[in-house]
């Protein structure tokens, strides 16, 4: 056990100490922090836009339009902030292009600053027809705020043109309103108050981390075997423990230093998640706009089974990707003899899209149960649509069955690959070194 504890504490320190390491584990909860504060920021410190309609139509088209955006808020709230500021310019006889530049020259806001403005609504009688307004502004590349005109504006047309038939706006608007559809995730039985995009975002998350992490801690390994086999360190390691002290050493060193890192930043956004209330009202965000956003609540037992099956996944794939290394002379060989291997922790990621639509399916049931891909379904379902004691348990035991097979697998390529150079062996060769006692 000492010599096993050895490769252990040389493969943590090896990594933990390296530049990279401790950027990416400080930058992991600053970016999460950023990715949590900036919303809210914005939200809090968006200025109202000053825009110009340019009044080219009959009767009181271009009025309605003003109207209609200056009675525009960020959202449905009443006493929520106006999202425009709004004046409105007559054409009349003046030449149109004339008028359109001369109010474009006031968006240059390097020479007028606050005075100048955000953008010209262009109201022409040519342009209801077509059910078409022109705007002109700096803005036009933002698509929620293109989004917000185009809902006002297509209410200031919608209007004029039943008036223009004479046809109570007021009467048919409130019919045929779309509704909203508000989501809230239950769970056993009781609302958890987590609406469905938080939902579907802690899903997302934990796949993409365990997607990120699979890989490059696994190559890790794999690169590390492939280097030390080129530079004849393993020859002098065998002399004193064996392949498979050495394979286990070097797994349990790499999966330590990735379970640390994936804890400090799971650990921060289970703070920022838990706290979000509070951060939110020390930024001076309402409760509503906090509960708005698609930040996920991690509760601690689905944080217990991520972690939990983040171990297990590791050290099945870090036991395949060390077999590959020792089984190949250069890293360009490893690229394509660890392809399987990435495609099914791509196919893992992908199961999750799958997933959200049915998670206590059947597809969902047995996959929880195939040991290469259990490290992303049963965290999944469990998130979506919490497991019982025993589902859990047998997706965890499958788990375990999995890890021993492939440590045994791997143990058996390892011991004679570690030591064999010259031509890469084919899977046929390493399908008999399995079967070699």
């Amino acid at each position: 056990m000492g010599k096993i504890w050895a490769v252990i504490r040389r493969e943590f320190v090896e990594r933990a100490r390296t530049r990279a390491f401790v950027i990416g584990t400080i930058l992991g909860p600053i970016m999460m922090g950023a990715l949590f504060v900036l919303p809210i920021l914005m939200q809090r410190n968006t200025r109202v836009k000053h825009i110009v309609v340019l009044d080219a139509a009959q009767g009181d088209f271009g009025a309605r339009v003003e109207t209609t955006l200056a009675g525009a808020r960020r959202s449905e709230k009443p006493d929520s902030p106006k999202r425009y500021d709004v004046d409105r310019v007559v054409l009349g006889d003046r030449p149109y292009e004339k008028v359109r530049d001369s109010l474009v020259a006031r968006t240059d806001r390097r020479d007028l600053g606050t005075e100048s403005l955000d953008g010209v609504v262009v109201v022409r009688e040519a342009d209801l027809a077509r059910d078409t307004l022109m705007y002109l502004g700096a803005n036009v590349g933002s698509p929620a705020e293109m989004g917000a005109l185009n809902r006002s504006l297509r209410q200031a047309v919608l209007m004029e043109k039943l008036t223009r038939q004479q046809i109570s706006p007021v009467v048919l608007t409130g019919l045929v309103k779309p509704i909203e559809l508000s989501t809230q995730r239950v769970s056993q039985g009781k609302l958890t108050g987590q609406s469905g995009e938080a939902s579907f975002a802690l899903a997302y998350a934990m796949s993409f981390v365990l997607y990120l992490a699979l890989l490059i801690y696994g190559m890790q390994v794999m690169t590390s075997t492939v280097e030390e086999k080129t530079n004849r360190i393993n020859e002098v390691l065998v002399s004193s423990l064996s392949p498979f002290q050495l394979l286990l050493g070097k797994v349990l060193g790499v999966g330590s230093v990735g379970l640390l890192q994936l804890s400090i930043w799971a650990g921060t956004a289970y703070a920022l998640s838990s706290q979000r209330a509070r951060i939110g009202q020390m930024l001076g965000a309402g409760p509503e706009a906090v509960a708005a956003m698609p930040i996920p609540v991690i509760p601690a037992g689905v944080f217990a089974v991520f972690l939990l099956f983040f171990v297990l996944g590791f050290l099945f794939y870090a036991a395949a990707y060390a077999a590959v290394g020792s089984a190949c002379n250069t890293v360009q060989e490893t690229q394509q003899v660890s392809a399987p291997l990435t495609v099914m922790i791509v196919v893992g990621l992908m199961l999750m899209f799958r997933l959200l639509d049915e998670p206590s399916g059947t597809m969902g049931r047995v996959m929880s149960l195939v040991p290469p891909f259990a490290p992303f379904v049963t965290p999944v379902r469990n998130s979506l649509s919490p497991l019982s004691a025993g589902d859990l348990l047998l997706s965890v035991g499958a788990m375990v069955i999995g890890v021993l097979g492939m440590a045994w697998v791997a143990g058996r390529i390892y011991r004679v690959g570690v030591l064999m150079y010259g031509k890469r062996p084919s899977f046929r060769e390493m399908f008999r070194w399995i079967r070699a006692s």
